[in-house]
């Protein structure tokens, strides 16, 4: 899973930054956009895309890279600045408040399909988790922060069951929301009925 690293390390950059989110779709809590730089000869440890590991994975992962990356920043965007912004847009300037919070200047990102003007040399692909394992790190503190956020806010609205479904539309949700109403933490732009 390295060798896109090893190919933009031969072209002569130095830090490259695997950028990627959590949180796109909910229809409820934040959008969590993580930015991971690891040192160009860190040996390849995280080989998953997030979504495929189990809690447990993730959480010992989270500590390894945390323990492992040159720089890292985890950056939350609430449900209010989505609403006001459009997912899109709130994407966006998620992703430069990430970089903006690293102290090392990369010199290349790696995205997850994700379009975005940056002053440094970049490139966005499908599925960027699957194929590099700085976007998979990256991947990794995103979805460890926000379902521990979203657990969080199941303690705070036990009516739901944000622990179980994190905020995505699922049948459960749609279900608790026509019992319950909608909670401050609702994206009301996005279809909650």
């Amino acid at each position: 899973m390295d060798s896109l690293e090893k190919e933009i390390y031969k072209k002569g950059y130095r830090y490259i930054v695997g950028i990627d989110e959590a949180g796109r779709g909910p229809i409820a809590g934040p959008l969590v956009i993580s930015a991971v730089v690891f040192n160009y000869n860190q040996k390849p440890f995280v080989y998953a895309d997030s979504k495929n590991l189990s809690d447990k994975e993730r959480e010992r992962l989270y500590s390894e890279i945390i323990e492992n990356a040159l720089d890292y920043t985890i950056v939350v965007v609430e449900s209010e600045k989505i609403d006001s912004l459009g997912v899109s847009s709130a994407l966006k300037e998620g992703i430069y408040e990430a970089l903006k919070k690293l102290y090392i200047k990369p010199d290349y990102a790696i995205l997850d399909f994700i379009n975005i003007d940056l002053d440094f040399d970049s490139i966005s692909l499908p599925k960027a988790d699957e194929v590099s394992h700085t976007v998979a790190a990256a991947s990794i503190l995103a979805k460890f922060t926000r379902d521990r956020i979203m657990e969080d806010y199941s303690k705070v609205y036990p009516n739901f069951s944000f622990n179980k479904h994190k905020g995505y539309p699922t049948k459960q949700h749609y279900k608790e929301i026509q019992m319950y109403g909608i909670t401050p933490i609702h994206r009301k732009s996005y279809r909650l009925f």
